[in-house]
This record gives structure tokens, sequence and C-alpha cells, in this order.
């Protein structure tokens, strides 16, 4: 590699490469040395966060476009290079995985003991921690390459950890025999990777037929030979591969109808993992979808925006409703999040500035509320050995900083006023409903419904008649409650001054409705008489 373009430290880089060198260092760790590995993998995630930190520092809101940037020649011949570069929607992105990944450890401090074997070849501790670290370099990356093929290698390259750690390492309350809940879990890391697998296949054909037209796999260089005229897409090719790359990001987001493989994987990993997939891998989607569909084909994607919308209200609709009725807690959160992926995708083509900055505030408040909300539920699971809500009741009597703890977590989620989700999906409605007026008006039934599945949930486990079988239920531990606290209070302060997010985000979302070439509509205000 050479050609650098920025000569000083690479800090994109070493985001990156810091959490990868740390999943090989855990994975060679001594297989009676467990706990040393898990001291490894947490003191890397901490040294992952700094580094997040410092680009969160650097990073200036009204600079260039894509800030920090390294570029260096890769596979020459195909105009390959590796090219990275940050905006404010990646920077927050990056924030959000390099925050939770440290709590996603700590809450499955002890989640792949149990599999343990005594042997001295077998290190399932190791391995669930290295994973999980190579899984958030793969994340990271993805946030930060502007090259096309850069950015298809990491999409499809993250899917082999996440393939292990769902299938590898599932949820210990699983009804059934331990072959039964094997057979479950592969079941679901097998949908998995096959559904997102068929979406990377698409999107490769995509990412070729792109560089056919353009020449280029280099966001920059694409956007520059269409500002000048260089460089023009025939409305039918423009339209093809717009939908190669859309399909892709739909499955991972996931968006009705691709969205079936998520409650499956959700509900058979534990929780940490569950966090992972919802909170971190699926947040690569949506904004993929808002760096490469609207940035590389503007006119496709505002042809396309119509039947979007459409799906995007199902997702919203039929997510909400499938999870009123679910009696498992943990498959409950993945519905919800189904339709929570739908405001996202609904904020993104609304397109309106209200919308887009919703929408990647959403990115970030979802992750930190399903975070809070999934982790304590694994927490209370952990200690029943049951996903059932059936199963559970008076909770709150018996260990009450576990039952307010997921009480704020369910509130969050169905974005209560003072709690970060709320001004995301506050301006995700405005901005749709500028726009789509009727899409508006349907996507808050979904906000009826979140208040439904989230209150019920919270009745029928934690309040009434104190069960039998919850009566000797613990509270929350000390690693427990440090896992928690910090989420909660970002929830609390991003809820009552999200202004420190809105000032990285929005810049961004500028450029990208520069791209699309579109501006906020104007307020019918009628004339005095």
């Amino acid at each position: 590699m050479s050609e650098v373009v920025n000569a000083g430290f690479p800090l994109l880089t070493a985001t990156a490469v810091l959490p990868a060198l740390g999943a090989i260092a855990t994975a060679a760790v001594p297989a009676v040395r467990r706990t040393a590995a898990k001291w490894l993998a947490l003191l890397v995630s901490l040294g992952t966060l700094v580094l997040a930190a410092i680009v969160l520092v650097r990073f200036e809101p009204g600079g260039d476009r894509y800030q920090l940037a390294e570029s260096h020649a890769w596979i020459k011949d195909f105009g390959v290079r590796y090219e990275l570069g940050v905006d404010g929607i990646g920077v927050a992105l990056i924030a959000l995985t390099a925050l939770l990944i440290p709590f996603v450890i700590l809450a499955g401090w002890n989640d792949a003991d149990v599999q343990e074997t005594g042997s001295k070849r077998w290190r399932p501790t190791q391995g669930f921690f290295a994973l999980i670290l190579m899984v958030e370099a793969m994340v990271i990356l993805s946030f930060e390459a502007t090259d096309v093929f850069l950015f298809y290698i990491l999409f499809e390259a993250m899917l082999i950890p996440m393939y292990f750690l769902i299938g590898g390492f599932g949820d210990r309350a699983h009804a059934g025999t331990d072959e039964h809940a094997a057979a479950q879990r592969s079941y679901a890391a097998v949908k998995f990777l096959l559904y997102n697998l068929v979406g990377g296949l698409i999107m490769l054909a995509a990412v070729i037929g792109l560089y056919v037209v353009a020449g280029s796999f280099s966001l920059s260089e694409i956007a520059e030979a269409r500002a000048s005229g260089q460089l023009e897409m025939a409305t039918t090719t423009e339209r093809l591969l717009f939908l190669g790359f859309f399909f892709a990001f739909a499955v991972k987001a996931p968006l009705w109808p691709l969205h079936t493989w998520l409650p499956n994987a959700m509900g058979e990993a534990t929780a940490p993992v569950a966090v992972l997939i919802t909170a971190v891998v699926d947040k690569v989607g949506t904004f993929a979808m808002l760096r490469f569909c609207l940035q590389l084909f503007p006119e496709a994607s505002k042809w396309a925006t119509p039947v979007i919308i459409t799906l995007a209200l199902i997702s919203i609709v039929y997510g909400a409703l499938l999870a009123v009725g679910q009696r498992d807690i943990k498959r409950l959160v993945a519905y919800a999040s189904i339709s929570h992926f739908g405001f996202i995708v609904l904020g993104i083509f609304a397109m309106t500035s209200q919308g887009q900055s919703g929408a990647t505030l959403y990115m970030v408040n979802h992750g930190i509320s399903t975070a809070a909300l999934m982790l304590v539920a694994g927490f209370l699971i952990s200690r029943r050995g049951s996903r059932l809500i059936a199963d559970y009741g008076g909770v709150q009597k018996v260990a009450p900083v576990l039952a307010g703890t997921f009480l704020i977590g369910g509130l969050a989620t169905l974005s209560l006023p003072g709690l970060a989700p709320f001004v995301s999906e506050f301006l995700v409605l405005v901005g749709t409903f500028a726009a789509y007026p009727v899409a508006g008006i349907i996507a808050t039934f979904g906000i009826v419904l979140a208040a439904l599945y989230t209150l019920v949930l919270y009745q029928r486990t934690m309040t009434g008649p104190v069960k039998a079988e919850v009566s000797a239920l613990p509270d929350l531990k000390a690693r427990e409650l440090v896992v928690v606290a910090p989420l909660i209070a970002l929830l609390l302060f991003l809820g009552v001054f999200p202004k420190p997010l809105t000032d990285i985000v929005n810049p961004a979302v500028e450029h990208t409705m520069s791209d699309v070439q579109k501006q906020d509509p104007r307020p019918e205000v009628e004339a005095a008489k």
C-alpha cells in the first residue's frame, strides 16, 4: 500500500485494528486462563472506546464531508483502494459501537463458561470474546469505508463471526432438551447466514455493475464525476444498481418482508449477542442506505421512495402487532426492533432534513435503549431460566432495582418524552408529516402499539402476586449495575439534551439532502382574510 492521503496518525485504521488484534490475542489465551481472556477483551474494548472518543473530538461538524481520511492503493488492477473517511453519521455510529461493546462483554462475562468441556484445546470462553471483538472491528471499519468494494468485503465478512456467536453460544434458557436447543440455534444461525449471504450476492452484482459504469469504487471519485457531468447513468441502469444495493441493506436492516431471520437469531442467541445483532450489526444496513443508496443513486432513490415508505409502514405496524402477541420476552424485543427499524427507514426516505436527522438519531438511541432493555431482560432470564412471559410475576417486589431498570428500558422503547428515543421518533414523524402526511398518520399507530406491548410486558412480568418460582430472585449485582446504569444515564441525558448529537449529525444530513437535490417542503399557510 502506498500513496497515503492523510499523512498523520491513521486514527480510523487504529479504531478497527485494535479490536482485531485484541480478538487474535484473546483467542490465543491458554484454555485454563478464562478470566485473563475476559479481562483482555474488556481492556481492548475500552481502548477502542478511547480511540473512538478521540475520533469524536477531532471531528469538525462544519468541516469537510469526509474527515480523518486515509487512502492507499490496494488492488491497482481493479481500482480498489483502502479508503476511509467519516462524516457525522459515521462518527455517531462508531461512537455507539465502541460504547456498547464493553457493556456487551461485561454482560456476557459468564455466558460461555458453561460450555467449557475441560479440554485444553477447546476454548469457548476465549472464542466467545474474540468473536465479539472481531465483529466490533468489522462494524467500525464498515462505518469508515468510502470505497464501495472495501465496504462490501466488510459487509459480508462480519457474517462469519456472527454466525458462530449465534450458533455456538446459545441461550441457556431454551425450553426443551439440549439437542433441541442446539438444533434451534443451528437453524437460527443458518437462517441468519443464508438471508444475509443472498443479499450480499445480489449486492456484489450491483458493485461490479457500478464499477463497469463508473470505472471506480471510490465514493469521492464517483461523486466528482457526477458533479462534473463526466458520469451519467442511464435511468434503467441506475435503478437496477440501486435495487441491488438496497436489497442487501434491507435484509441487514431488517425491513419487511426480509425480516424473518431476526426473531430467530435474537431468540436463540445470548442476550449480549442479541444486543450485538440489533444494536450494532443491523445499523450497518440503515447507515449504508444513507451513505450509498442516496449518494450513489439519487434519482433511483427518489423513484423507489413510495414503495420503500410503504414497506417501512408495514414494518412499523406489523412488527408492533407481532410484539403485542409474543409470549417470549426476547422475541418480543426482536419484533419491536423490526418496528423501530421501520421508523428509521421511513425517516431516511421521507427525504426531509428532520426525517433524516431523526433517523440517524434513532439509530443511536435505539441502540442504547435496546441494549438497556435486552441486557436487563437477559439478567432476568438467566435468574429464572425461562424466556416465557407467563413464567414471571411480581418481580418488582423481590428485585426492585432490576424491575426499575427494566421499566426505564421499556419506556425508552416506547419513546416516552424525556428519554432519548422520543427525540428521534418525533423528528422522524415531523419530517414524514411534512412530505407524506398520510404515511405520518399511519406511522403514529406504531407508537400506540409500542405503549401496549411494553406496558403489558412490564405488567405481566413485574407486577401482581409474586410467583413461587421468582420469590428468591436476587436483585442486580455490582457487575450488572455497571452495565445498566451508564445506559440509563445516557437515555436520560440525550432525552433532555440531544444537541451534542444533532450538531454532529445535521451537517452530514445536509450533504445527503444535497445529493438527492431535495429541500424541505414549506408549510402551507393560508393568507389572512
